[in-house]
């Protein structure tokens, strides 16, 4: 049992103390942007072999230098996009989201040391979309607010400055919400934001636009007569019977009965 952990132990602390281990560096970027990876130091020296492994500890640049010559293996799969300078530190150019992950760098230099980096690359934030939810017979009427295909990300309903929910994910999402319930004659201001590590989107929320569509709004919306307004009832609540279904269905996906 003890075996395994005895042999890990042991490499970890040969890894230590032949090559020394520098600090995990984390570097965020924004999708299609440039970034390098610097290891620092002087430039490759002749006999110097320098390999690069990222996310899945594969192999995606090796350099070898021999007899003032030099030698590149590029990983396939990023072919044109991974380029070393002149001392071997990474470049990665039109960075996408699948480029995040670790990335570990070795030399047979007795005096570089291991150097790893946990690269997140972000992708560009969709503006949320606030819908609404107009209940029968309440003063209130409930909202929610969604966004699509996000990751390392959170959804937040504001009050002003103030932060009254929020929802994260790390992995990919295809969907997120976030729900809210104001009162119709509420003159606070909301607003909801989506963000990550160096972006941020945000829909601010017109009560008087979105609210006041319900059918207990009605008079307060159109100065119509008694039987126009009637008409004018009725559409709305076929509006509000297909938004009901609509937020129901949203509400037994992300609040199932237990």
């Amino acid at each position: 049992m003890f075996e395994p952990f005895i042999f890990f132990c042991l490499c970890l602390w040969s890894l230590t103390g032949v090559f020394g281990v520098d600090e995990v560096k984390s570097m965020s970027v924004m999708e299609g942007d440039s970034v390098t990876l610097n290891i620092g130091g002087t430039d490759i020296q002749i006999n110097n072999v320098t390999e690069w492994f990222g996310p899945e500890d594969s192999l995606i640049v090796k350099i070898t230098i021999q007899n003032n010559m030099s030698k590149i293996h590029n990983d396939d799969r990023s072919r044109g996009r991974l380029k070393l300078d002149q001392n071997g530190s990474l470049i990665i150019t039109n960075t996408r989201t699948t480029d995040s992950g670790v990335y570990k760098v070795t030399s047979n230099s007795p005096e570089t040391r291991l150097k790893i980096f946990n690269l997140t690359v972000h992708a560009y934030l969709p503006i949320p979309v606030i819908t609404i939810y107009c209940p029968q017979n309440s003063s209130s009427c409930s909202l929610v607010c969604s966004v699509v295909n996000v990751a390392h990300s959170t959804l937040s309903w504001y009050k002003g400055n103030r932060l009254l929910s929020s929802i994260s994910v790390s992995e990919l999402r295809k969907s997120l919400s976030v729900p809210l319930e104001v009162e119709y004659q509420d003159k606070n201001t909301y607003s909801c934001v989506i963000n990550n590590a160096i972006n941020n989107q945000t829909t601010h929320l017109d009560i008087t636009q979105l609210c006041y569509t319900c059918p207990a709004n009605l008079a307060h919306v159109f100065d119509v007569s008694p039987v126009d307004k009637h008409q004018k009832t009725l559409n709305f609540q076929t509006m509000e019977h297909e938004r009901e279904s609509s937020f129901q269905h949203w509400w037994s996906v992300h609040y199932p009965a237990h």
